[in-house]
């Protein structure tokens, strides 16, 4: 149990650094007029990824979850590639990556490293940790029920940030160097 509680306080670290990336983000974006979009939900956003990581070792321990080695060292590994996506999105966006939903007009949208495979790679890589990193110790109740709640979650703060950045992209005066919208 020691070590997946160290796990646990790993990625809370990681959240950490995320968030003091995220501010500093957030200065840049406003010092460009950067737009926060749906800060209504993202208050219930970080009491979801809060409760994970309080609800995984809980229940391992109130539980008496056992350590099966088949699915905790395969869950860890999907643990270890979510936060090398999560990762190359931070990189990928540079001071445009944020927790938040900020949209500096007229940039036009990132295409390029993971966000050439999918729309939305950073949340890719929430859905994976939120359920791979209670089931690495068993904690399957964590896992399915942050799974259903982030999925509701998740379909609020794809709408918003799709709609965020249609509007930026209507808003952006097109070049012919540069069309709206292309990156």
């Amino acid at each position: 149990m020691f070590w997946y509680a160290a796990l646990v306080l790993a990625v809370g670290a990681e959240r950490v650094a995320e968030l003091a990336v995220a501010r500093r983000n957030a200065r840049w974006s406003a010092a460009r007029g950067g737009v926060e979009h749906g800060r209504g939900h993202y208050p219930a956003m970080v009491a979801l990824h809060t409760a994970l990581l309080v609800g995984a070792p809980v229940e391992v321990w109130v539980a008496g979850r056992p350590f099966e080695p088949a699915l905790g060292w395969s869950m860890l590994a999907v643990v270890l590639a979510a936060q090398a996506l999560r990762w190359w999105c931070v990189g990928t966006l540079g001071p445009r990556w944020n927790t938040r939903v900020i949209v500096v007009p007229g940039l036009p949208p990132v295409v390029r490293g993971p966000y050439r495979l999918l729309r939305h790679p950073n949340y890719a890589a929430v859905v994976a940790e939120g359920a791979a990193l209670p089931l690495v110790h068993g904690a399957w109740v964590t896992a399915a029920v942050f799974t259903v709640l982030n999925a509701a979650l998740l379909a609020v703060r794809v709408r918003c940030e799709d709609a965020a950045l249609a509007s930026a992209s209507r808003a952006a005066p097109a070049s012919p160097a540069s069309p709206a919208g292309a990156a």
